[in-house]
């Protein structure tokens, strides 16, 4: 693969041209040359788009794939295909699968199943054994097949013991444990943010008390055992507030916010469409302006599509008999242009991926290309027509977006969007 960018303004702080805009040359998948202008060669493919951005590849902390076991929700190939058309480069995989991510073996299956893919797929390996919460997996096992994290996906660890002995053992290999937030035993078939909505609606609530007590909880068992711990999609203004004290402790502890719950609101509820049915649920907008002042001011580390593809007979149902989840991989983009800056969206798309991997993509000479190409200009309306996923469970439809995804160009290949 020989290609040729022209013309692109390069964001990337690792880079002497940062933020200046340059032509990119790219051999066998190798970046060769960067300089604000390049003649073109024999048998280079150019590439060259409007109002042109480009960023180390992004990173997306939290997707779900139906394969194994739910093939029809979404398979690997097309999921790996919706990531690269959304912008990214990785993705973290969840793994609610069936069988439940738990061991050598599954990890290994995922990851020889998206071999030779622009994007990279990382499996989260479960916590406990098939996911129930009781016992822990192989976790050192699943390391060394690859998993970049443990956790049981939208599953409170209920047991404290049980997250304590996860972040005593996981510091023999520097592993990184996912502690959803929620205490179960306030949530029992709460259905949406408990508030005015939820009590107009006649929906059983979800209390933010129930994620702000496990979080408490959380962080005074990861100062008490160390280790590293990532809190997946908080959504509330107190959960900013517990885990911005607790880094100024030096605990080591990351977070995440899903692009639903930074965009809407719980009064999207009002219709009961249950493509706004999510967990954590949509809350209020005083949560919702926190979440965007703990993205600004780095309390909130990434942000995740927290993309869930579920098929018709899963959402299209009562709503108190629906699933949790949304697709919104092909709408992170555009939604997060309209809430913070260009540079801003770019650090919450690729911080994770240090977190995760240990690794940072980097747009430099020598090394491989790990390259998102998109622009900041320009708007849209999310349509049917944009939906990428198998599934069609789409919270954005009608969505406002700002910006575009022109791409990406990874592991030797150029995926256009």
């Amino acid at each position: 693969m020989n290609i040729r960018i022209t013309q692109a303004t390069l964001l990337d702080e690792s880079n002497d041209h940062h933020g200046s805009v340059v032509d990119i040359r790219i051999k066998d998948g190798i970046i060769t040359d960067i300089a604000p202008k390049l003649n073109a060669t024999k048998g280079e493919q150019h590439v060259d788009f409007e109002n042109l951005t480009v960023s180390p590849g992004w990173f997306d902390s939290s997707v779900c794939i139906g394969e194994p076991g739910y093939e029809e929700r979404e398979t690997i190939k097309n999921g790996l295909l919706v990531a690269a058309k959304s912008g990214f480069t990785a993705i973290a995989v969840n793994p609610n699968t069936y069988p439940v991510t738990d061991s050598n073996s599954s990890v290994s299956y995922l990851i020889n199943k998206a071999q030779n893919n622009a994007v990279s797929l990382h499996p989260i390996g479960s916590l406990t054994r098939n996911g129930e919460g009781v016992d822990l997996a192989e976790l050192f096992d699943m390391t060394k097949a690859g998993a970049i994290a443990f956790g049981d996906y939208q599953h409170a660890i209920s047991n404290p013991n049980l997250l304590k002995i996860a972040l005593q053992y996981t510091q023999s290999f520097d592993g990184l444990v996912l502690s959803f937030p929620q205490e179960n035993d306030l949530v029992i078939k709460g259905m949406a943010n408990e508030g005015e909505i939820a009590i107009k609606l006649g929906l059983k609530g979800i209390p933010a008390l129930a994620e702000h007590l496990q979080i408490a909880r959380d962080l005074y068992i990861l100062e008490y055992t160390g280790g590293k711990l990532h809190i997946p999609t908080i959504s509330t203004a107190q959960s900013v507030a517990l885990i911005k004290e607790a880094k100024a402790k030096g605990l080591d502890v990351t977070c995440s916010v899903a692009m639903a719950n930074i965009y809407y609101t719980d009064s999207e509820l009002e219709e009961f469409d249950t493509r706004y049915k999510v967990l954590p649920p949509l809350r209020n907008e005083t949560d919702r302006k926190a979440l965007i002042a703990g993205l600004k001011d780095g309390t909130i580390d990434m942000v995740t599509s927290d993309h869930n593809p579920l098929d018709i007979e899963q959402k299209k149902l009562e709503f108190d008999h629906a699933k949790f989840g949304t697709i919104a991989q092909e709408a992170t983009l555009g939604a997060l242009l309209t809430l913070v800056t260009e540079r801003q969206a770019i650090h919450l798309l690729t911080a994770g991926r240090s977190r995760f991997t240990g690794e940072k993509a980097k747009i430099v000479v020598g090394e491989p290309a790990n390259i998102t190409l998109f622009t900041a200009k320009g708007t849209s309306t999310f349509t049917k027509e944009n939906i990428l996923s198998k599934s069609k469970n789409a919270a954005f439809l009608g969505a406002k977006l700002k910006g575009k995804v022109y791409g990406i160009i990874a592991n030797n290949q150029y995926i256009a969007s």
